[in-house]
């Protein structure tokens, strides 16, 4: 038997969906993650909901769920951000907190770190 995918192993899409909400929720509020003005700026005329939504999708699957997200691929959606190393490691730490909160097993959060960080050069702006 195949061992289940990373989805199946965080409980699927509404496991997936909650994750999200309580992330998001966070991201909008941690002051280090909005430091960066592109990013702010992004937040205050960006819905709550519709991010949350493209969060959910783009971690459904990521993580070996179904092909359901619509957006834009990562380089093109944070391209006018000027994200900075710094920028992206204030949000893979919140990630990685909010998935410890929730009681995610190591396993699953160290999987799903590497996936972020498998995104680190594409969402970083050059220096």
């Amino acid at each position: 038997m195949a061992e289940a995918t990373l989805y199946e192993r965080l409980g699927g899409t509404y496991a997936i969906a909650a994750a999200v909400d309580v992330l998001v929720d966070r991201l909008y509020d941690n002051a280090s993650a909005n430091a960066n003005p592109a990013v702010a700026a992004f937040h205050e005329k960006r819905g709550h909901a519709g991010f949350k939504f493209l969060v959910t999708a783009w971690s459904i699957q990521q993580t070996g769920g179904p092909a359901c997200y619509p957006g834009r691929d990562m380089a093109a959606v944070h391209a006018d951000l000027d994200v900075s190393q710094h920028d992206f490691d204030v949000v893979a730490l919140e990630i990685k907190a909010t998935l410890s909160y929730l009681g995610v097993p190591v396993r699953e959060i160290d999987e799903f770190m590497g996936i972020i960080e498998s995104y680190r050069s594409t969402v970083v702006a050059a220096a």
